[in-house]
């Protein structure tokens, strides 16, 4: 696994194999990472990284974070709750020397609680398949003031996903397994 573009392109990213097994990470690969980044960036509506905070939700390894961070974007904040995702988010963060730029958080991502800072323009949401937890997650976003108006949503699941009411979906593709839908918020 590694950085696929930008600035810090080609940097290999810790092996998951290094965490907890039983950690069941599941980072997306490299190819789903590029084809997604490529729409993102220099897709029909623009570049909507460049410039952007972002959040980065059930992060696992951070690595679509650290990709947005390669391609422009000035802050992310990752929010993982397993001690291994946090461990290999750690190292990956220490790779690319991006402690000024990237915040940790230890919790769920389903309960966040009030957003003390301003919104974010970038939400990735890439949450265990099949569990409903991407929606506990988007919704518990939006009620904690998480979300700038108009953000851009990513959401990565195993079936196209349905946002909340009010959100217009912009794309929605599949990559073997993965389904990626992207939104933007009222």
């Amino acid at each position: 696994m590694r950085i696929v573009g930008g600035v810090h392109r080609g940097t290999i990213l810790a092996d998951v194999g290094a965490g907890d097994h039983a950690a069941h990470l599941r980072p997306t690969s490299d190819r789903v990472r590029e084809a997604l980044f490529n729409m993102l960036c220099q897709g029909r509506w623009g570049d909507l990284v460049r410039g952007q905070r972002v959040l980065d939700l059930f992060a696992g390894t951070g690595a679509l974070g650290l990709e947005a961070l390669s391609r422009g974007a000035t802050q992310i904040t990752l929010v993982d709750d397993g001690a291994a995702a946090r461990a290999l988010i750690r190292t990956n963060i220490e790779k690319l020397r991006a402690m000024g730029t990237t915040r940790l958080f230890r919790s769920g991502a389903t309960d966040l609680g009030p957003n003390k800072g301003p919104g974010y323009g970038l939400v990735f949401l890439d949450p265990p398949y099949g569990q409903k937890l991407g929606e506990r997650a988007l919704t518990s976003a939006i009620a904690g003031g998480w979300l700038a108006p108009k953000a851009t949503t990513v959401w990565e699941e195993n079936a196209p996903q349905n946002p909340p009411a009010g959100f217009e979906i912009l794309d929605q593709r599949r990559y073997g397994d993965t389904w990626i839908t992207i939104a933007r918020a009222p």
